[in-house]
């Protein structure tokens, strides 16, 4: 087996197979990297010049304070992507948070700021300048490189400096996921790190459990999708085999004959601040309602059903149009030899409206057959070696 820390020259075919992997990996691992340097980098300049032109620029006034609900809808028309009122904010925001970031930007990065403009800031501060002075001080070349921007979103919503310097450095050295990040700011780290006396020890303990984030699910991030023009159907399957059975669900579905009519695969919403991926979404033209479909590779939980409720929620309230009936949602949880189907209803007091979605619907038995009977063909036919 090859030093995968240094490529080789192969002179066997084992070492061959491993040079060709540590080149792919390295590579691979660079490029997420690169594109999520240039999307955070991206955000702190579009914050910068919003700040620019409120302080000087000429027809500011014009503006006012609609200058970012002008900006949004001005910007949407030209084609680019996140840039809502909301995320125009949370630029202009992250600028202000950290306008040191300019300091370690690269030379291809700076060739995007005014002219004069580095010459002005190395007047003022040193390149590379740690982020004040935390106990773990990270520098702001880390927090461009080592970070998403998803992380630094989480990181902004913190209060005071000193926690959003805490979190950043935490975060860097634990490796920790999104989801991570928000379960440590939730249970209150900093705050617990505060008054620990072993701090070391609370720090131990804190990673061992850690979500970590994988790289190669970088290239999901929300932003990403934004920044890269990508659909979610491209990069959000779980895994081949969950890829395969939502494939054969939607013809499924649309082959019953009985109204629906295909309208997503991964449909994206945003509930608050978090991004959420809906599996299926159909529009139902007899029942008139949208059909929400979940797929799950694991055994039922409240958590999946609470989920679900919760979409069918947001599209009853967001999405439901004039003359619609409310939304329902199918969840279907699998293991092997095991399945279980479920439905969640929103707003739905009258029973007969319950009944009349009922005789509409495929029953929880021919779901449940269907999903089973495909994933058995499915993982026999890779276990006989099918593409």
């Amino acid at each position: 087996m090859p030093d995968i820390t240094q490529p080789n020259t192969p002179s066997q075919f084992t070492e061959l197979l491993g040079t060709i992997q540590f080149v792919d990996q390295r590579l691979a691992s660079h490029a997420s990297r690169a594109v999520n340097t240039s999307l955070t980098v991206r955000n702190w300049l579009i914050g910068f010049y919003i700040v620019e032109f409120e302080q000087h620029g000429e027809d500011r006034a014009e503006y006012g304070d609609k200058l970012i609900s002008k900006l949004g809808a001005e910007l949407k028309g030209r084609g680019l992507r996140g840039v809502s009122q909301r995320e125009l904010r949370r630029y202009r925001t992250f600028y202000m948070t950290y306008p040191e970031i300019r300091g370690s930007l690269t030379p291809e990065f700076h060739k995007l700021l005014p002219a004069g403009d580095l010459e002005k800031w190395e007047a003022l501060a040193p390149i590379s300048e740690p982020i004040r002075d935390s106990a773990s001080p990270v520098s702001t070349a880390d927090l461009l490189t080592r970070l998403s921007f998803t992380h630094i979103v989480e990181i902004l919503r913190t209060d005071t400096a000193e926690k959003r310097d805490f979190y950043a450095a935490q975060c860097i050295s634990g490796g920790w996921s999104v989801r991570e990040l928000k379960r440590q700011i939730a249970s209150q780290l900093f705050e617990r790190s505060e008054l620990s006396t072993d701090k070391a020890k609370l720090n131990e303990l804190t990673n061992a459990d850690a979500e970590i984030q994988p790289s190669s699910l970088t290239i999901r991030d929300p932003y990403i999708f934004e920044f890269l023009g990508l659909k979610p159907t491209e990069v959000m399957s779980e895994s081949h085999l969950e890829d395969q059975l939502l494939d054969k669900l939607q013809e499924f579905l649309l082959e019953l004959g009985e109204g629906f009519c295909f309208e997503a695969r991964q449909k994206r919403i945003l509930i608050g601040e978090t991004h959420n991926f809906i599996d299926l979404v159909f529009y139902h033209r007899i029942l008139k309602c949208h059909v929400l479909v979940e797929l799950k590779l694991e055994q039922f939980s409240y958590e999946n059903i609470g989920q679900l409720n919760t979409y069918v929620s947001w599209f009853d309230r967001n999405v439901r149009g004039e003359g619609d009936n409310p939304p329902v949602g199918i969840l279907l949880c699998t293991e092997r030899d095991k399945s279980l189907v479920e439905y969640a209803l929103a707003g739905m007091d009258n029973s007969l409206f319950v009944s009349r979605y009922q005789l509409q619907l495929p029953s929880k038995e021919t779901l449940r057959a269907q999903i089973e009977a495909e994933r058995r063909r499915l993982e026999s036919a890779s276990e006989g070696g099918e593409p």
